[in-house]
């Protein structure tokens, strides 16, 4: 904090000395050292109300938002672990298990009327199928006639 070596320390430890005297010496050590536990206790109460007062003035939840912007892949593992806890919170016996269930049902009737559907036109589309095939066809009378044939051009000699 000073940055005060063992060579420091010594010198002043020996000023001390020389000054207060050895009798005085731990008296002073004493004092000196309540001083400091006050200074810390001081410091650590200063420090506390400042938590506080940080967290009731909302820092902390802006600190975690900060956090997690700049941490993008621990957002994606957070979202993806309380998707995962809600899914393994989910019980068939449940409201939303109940309307699962119903909706499933009614999606199995759903694709069972449209497959029965989708068979019966299938079948109509056979049995007219086979109709065709089974009744000879029949000439029709246009058919049968020959087409009668276009007038030709008449060709100009070029004489006039």
């Amino acid at each position: 904090m000073f940055d005060l070596g063992w060579t420091e320390l010594l010198v002043i430890g020996i000023v001390a000395l020389i000054v207060v005297g050895p009798k005085d010496l731990p008296v002073l050590f004493k004092k000196g050292g309540q001083f400091v536990g006050r200074l810390k206790g001081m410091a650590r109460e200063f420090s506390s109300a400042m938590n506080e007062a940080a967290d009731d003035a909302g820092v902390s939840d802006i600190n975690k938002t900060l956090k997690a912007a700049t941490n993008p892949m621990q957002t994606g593992f957070d979202s993806v672990k309380d998707a995962a806890s809600e899914f393994t919170k989910w019980t068939p016996e449940s409201e939303t298990g109940k309307l699962a269930a119903e909706r499933a049902e009614a999606a199995k009737k759903i694709h069972e009327a449209t497959a029965k559907r989708a068979q019966e036109k299938r079948d109509a589309e056979a049995a007219v199928a086979a109709a065709a095939e089974s009744t000879p066809a029949e000439p029709t009378p246009a058919a049968s006639e020959s087409v009668a044939e276009a007038p030709k051009p008449v060709k100009d000699s070029g004489q006039g």
